[in-house]
């Protein structure tokens, strides 16, 4: 992943981390993929929290399309989406 790149996302996701982390939870970028997939992994109580599917989409998902439109997904890599 570029540096630039990843600034940006990290950039993105410090604008909810507040929110995350006073919820105990946090949020780690594991990978970028080619097709412009953003993977993460859901960390702290986010990993187990019954809406960490919600948060995800409406949350950090909702914020790094903002700031990085060329990303066309965010997947936590630790969440099951059933």
């Amino acid at each position: 992943m570029q540096a630039e790149l990843r600034e940006q996302i990290e950039f993105a996701l410090d604008t909810i981390r507040p929110y995350l982390e006073a919820d105990g939870g946090n949020v780690r970028i594991v990978e970028l993929t080619d097709d412009k997939v953003l993977k993460i992994e859901m960390l702290g109580s986010c990993g187990s929290c019954p809406m960490s599917s919600m948060t995800l989409k409406a949350g950090v998902e909702d914020a790094i399309k903002r700031a990085i439109p060329e990303i066309v997904r965010v997947e936590a890599v630790n969440l099951s989406m059933a």
